[in-house]
C-alpha cells in the first residue's frame, strides 16, 4: 500500500504545494514523475537484492529509507529539494510491491497463489480509496506538509511491524549471487524474451489506462468537474470499489476458471466501459456520476486480468522469480511514469481526451493479450 499513498495522499495539496513554493503548475506535476521514474528504475533491483540476501532485508532497509524521504518531503524549501526527496522516496517505495509478489510464489502455487494475489489486490485497493480523501482533510486542516509527516509515520509502523512479524521466505541455499555476471544474465534472459514483453506490456497497459486518471485527477475533478480538494472521493471510490470488487471475483473464480478465460472476461469489461466513456464525453459535457462511473467498470476488468497475467509472468523462470517480479514491476512503473509526465499534461486539458486515452491503452493491451499465443515458448 506504500506506492498508491505515496502518489495519491498528496494529489489533492497539489495547488498548496505551488502557492507555498512559488512554484509552476507543471514542475509540481513532475513530482509526480520524478518519483515514477526512480519508483521504475528501482523496481530493476529490488528482485535481485532479495534474491541475493533474502526477502526481509530488502523490505526493512527500504522502508526505513521510505521514512527519511518523507520526513526530507515535509521539510523541502523550494520544488528542487521537493523532486530530490521525491525521488528518494520511488528508490525505496517499490520494494514491497516487488518482493511481496515474490514472497506469494516463495510460499504458494497455482490457485493458491492466484487466490492470495487477489487477496493482496483488494487490501491494495485500500490505499487509492482513502489516500486522495485523507490528504484533502489533512490539507484543510493542517497543510500540505503534514501529508508527507504522515507518510513518514506510516512507513515507521510498518518498520516495526515488518520486523516484528515478517518471516524470510527465501533460505540461504535457495539464494543466488550477487554478482554484475549473474545479474546480467539474469536480466538478459528475461528481457529477450517476447513472451514477456507481451505479458508485463499487459499488465502495464491496462493499469496505465487508469493511472491516466489518477496522475491527472487534480485538472479533472477540479476544472473539470468543479470539486474541491475534499471531494476527489468522487473518483477515487468509485475506481477503488472496483478493483476490490475485481479482486474479490478472480478470488473467487481462481480454480473454477482457468486464467484465459479469465483475462478475456476483464477486458470484456475494461473495452466495453473505456467505449462507453469515449461515447459519452463525444456528445456531452463532464458530469457527476456520469464521468466516474466507467472507471468502476474499467477498475473491475483490471483487477481479473491482472493476477493470471502477472503469475504467468512470474512463472516464465522461477529459478529467478525476483528479477522476474522486478522486471515486471519496472514496465509497469516506467509507462506509468511516461503516462503521468507526458500523456497526462497533454490529454487533461480535455475529458474526452482522456477517455481516448484510456480506450487506446486497454484496447492495445488486449492486442498484446491476444498475440501471446503466437509467440512460442523461450526454452529455458
Amino acid at each position: 500500500m506504500l506506492g498508491p499513498f505515496a502518489i495519491d495522499t498528496y494529489l489533492p495539496a497539489f495547488p498548496s504545494i505551488q502557492a507555498s513554493l512559488r512554484a509552476h503548475e507543471l514542475e509540481v506535476q513532475q513530482t509526480l514523475s520524478a518519483y515514477m521514474l526512480a519508483f521504475a528504475v528501482m523496481t530493476l533491483w529490488h528482485g535481485a537484492l532479495s534474491d541475493a540476501f533474502g526477502r526481509r532485508k530488502v523490505i526493512l532497509i527500504a522502508l526505513m529509507v521510505f521514512a527519511a524521504a518523507s520526513f526530507g518531503c515535509a521539510g523541502a524549501v523550494s520544488i528542487h529539494y521537493l523532486w530530490g526527496f521525491r525521488i528518494l522516496q520511488g528508490v525505496s517505495a517499490g520494494a514491497g510491491m516487488v518482493v511481496g509478489r515474490a514472497i506469494i510464489r516463495d510460499l504458494y502455487h497455482g490457485p493458491e497463489a492466484e487466490r492470495l494475489l487477489s487477496l493482496v489486490t483488494m487490501i491494495f485497493s485500500i490505499a487509492p480509496a482513502i489516500a486522495p480523501v485523507l490528504g484533502g482533510w489533512i490539507i484543510d486542516i493542517w497543510s500540505w506538509r503534514a501529508i508527507f509527516l504522515f507518510l513518514c509515520a506510516f512507513a515507521v509502523i510498518l518498520v516495526i511491524a515488518c520486523y516484528r512479524w515478517l518471516p524470510e521466505t527465501l533460505p540461504p541455499h535457495k539464494r543466488q549471487e550477487f554478482s554484475a555476471d549473474f545479474l546480467w544474465r539474469s536480466y538478459r534472459t528475461v528481457f529477450s524474451s517476447g513472451r514477456f514483453y507481451l505479458k508485463a506490456g499487459t499488465v502495464a497497459l491496462n493499469f496505465g489506462g487508469l493511472f491516466l486518471y489518477i496522475s491527472s485527477a487534480p485538472v479533472f475533478l477540479i476544472q473539470h468537474l468543479h470539486l474541491n480538494s475534499s471531494q476527489f472521493a468522487w473518483q477515487f471510490v468509485p475506481t477503488v470499489g472496483g478493483i476490490f470488487l475485481g479482486a474479490l471475483a478472480a478470488n473467487r473464480l481462481a480454480g473454477k476458471w482457468n486464467i484465459w478465460k479469465q483475462v478475456r472476461t476483464g477486458f470484456i469489461f475494461m473495452i466495453a466501459a473505456a467505449g462507453v466513456n469515449v461515447l459519452y464525453h463525444a456528445f456531452l459535457p463532464p458530469a457527476l456520476p456520469w464521468s466516474v462511473a466507467p472507471l468502476l467498470f474499467y477498475s473491475f476488468g483490471m483487477s481479473l486480468v491482472a493476477p493470471g497475467a502477472t503469475l504467468l509472468a512470474l512463472d516464465m523462470f522461477p529459478e529467478i522469480r525476483g528479477v522476474v517480479a522486478s522486471c515486471q514491476s519496472a514496465t509497469s512503473t516506467l509507462f506509468s511514469a511516461l503516462i503521468a509526465g507526458v500523456m497526462s499534461p497533454l490529454l487533461s486539458h480535455s475529458v474526452p481526451y482522456l477517455a481516448l486515452g484510456q480506450f487506446v491503452c486497454c484496447c492495445v493491451s488486449a492486442c498484446l493479450w491476444s498475440a501471446i499465443r503466437y509467440i512460442p515458448k523461450q526454452k529455458n
